[in-house]
């Protein structure tokens, strides 16, 4: 079993322990330490994983931060762990203390679920506000796989992961940004793309009128780049969508008439997976897609009774719903979107039946 999947598997762990757990020991116990065990580190091994490591901090002498790593007998990171109810962004200051005083280039705050990593980026041997890298571990983005290994005890390398830190940390903080204007553009915002476009006096009414057009034109934007990106991976010709086919919102689309329902990028590329799939069996015009709270759909004629399957992504799991040739819906799990590829012969079964019947 490779490291994605131990990941995986214990990432369904966590989601079946989190609720019977009350205490921070039980987090460390529970969660924390088997994390780190499947990172690779002799969690039982006092010379390596050192519990309640003493950090002298200013005139507090017998201050303890809960885990000191050391690695080849260099100590290279501190742990504070913290409950798994506890909301991580209460607890950054203690961390930050301990930083300032130990050696270790890395400093880890977790609950068991979400892992912060810190450095000292921004100025030497003070440790950064905000962290590097962050996860969770009942919604891990395949991106971050990498990044998560590169603190495995036999990849471990200071310069190796502080090389890419800087750029992970701040592609982050700039996809964030970027998610926050597209769901609602700030005024800042729309008077930078004002700058070149609109030569009058910036007011505050201009801004609320063109609020709407760069929410559109941002939404647009992505639509054709996504758009391109699918047409490209379904080997069809780069020409402009018909108004047969659906329209992809956005990367982070959300239901302006039910807000709960938000459509993801993972969605989109099931849907452009299976059309590759089908591109063969059907004119390609014929699907589409409906998203609901539940489950993604992709449908044939747009008709909700004749749907080929249906793709409901959690936070640990992600299931495939095929209907059999009864149209008994047959859940299918899947470790990732690409996955989708190994029920081509479902799915064509699936097409195959509905066009039989007309």
């Amino acid at each position: 079993m490779d490291f994605n999947e131990k990941l995986n598997q214990f990432s369904s762990r966590v989601e079946s322990l989190k609720d019977q757990i009350q205490t921070e020991e039980a987090t460390k116990t529970a969660l924390i330490m088997p994390f780190f065990q499947l990172l690779g580190y002799d969690i039982f091994n006092p010379s390596e994983f050192v519990p309640e490591y003493t950090a002298d901090v200013g005139i507090k002498k017998g201050e303890k931060i809960d885990y000191a790593i050391f690695i080849n007998d260099e100590l290279s990171i501190l742990l504070e762990a913290k409950s798994v109810n506890e909301d991580l962004n209460k607890h950054g200051s203690q961390l930050f203390r301990y930083f300032a005083t130990l050696p270790a280039r890395f400093g880890i705050l977790t609950n068991g679920i979400v892992y912060e990593f810190y450095t000292d980026l921004e100025t030497p041997n003070k440790m950064d506000e905000k962290p590097f890298l962050e996860f969770n571990l009942l919604d891990i983005k395949e991106n971050l796989i990498p990044e998560i290994r590169k603190f495995q005890r036999n990849n471990f390398d200071n310069n190796n992961i502080l090389t890419s830190a800087a750029e992970l940390k701040y592609t982050q903080e700039i996809k964030k940004i970027l998610t926050r204007e597209l769901a609602n553009p700030s005024d800042d915002f729309i008077r930078f793309m004002l700058k070149d476009i609109y030569s009058g006096v910036k007011t505050q009414n201009v801004i609320d009128k063109f609020r709407d057009t760069i929410k559109k034109a941002f939404n647009q934007f992505i639509n054709d780049t996504l758009n391109e990106r699918f047409k490209a991976a379904i080997g069809t010709q780069a020409e402009a969508t018909t108004t047969t086919e659906p329209k992809i919102e956005s990367a982070a689309s959300i239901d302006e008439e039910n807000p709960k329902i938000v459509t993801v990028l993972e969605e989109l590329e099931a849907f452009a997976i299976v059309k590759s799939i089908l591109k063969n069996s059907v004119d390609l015009s014929r699907l589409f897609y409906r998203d609901t709270e539940s489950y993604f759909g992709i449908l044939l004629d747009d008709n909700k009774l004749k749907w080929l399957c249906r793709i409901a992504i959690g936070k640990s799991q992600i299931n495939l719903y095929i209907p059999d040739k009864s149209k008994k819906s047959i859940r299918y799990r899947l470790d990732s979107i690409n996955d989708i590829y190994s029920y081509e012969t479902q799915l064509i079964e699936a097409v195959n039946k509905y066009t039989e019947e007309q």
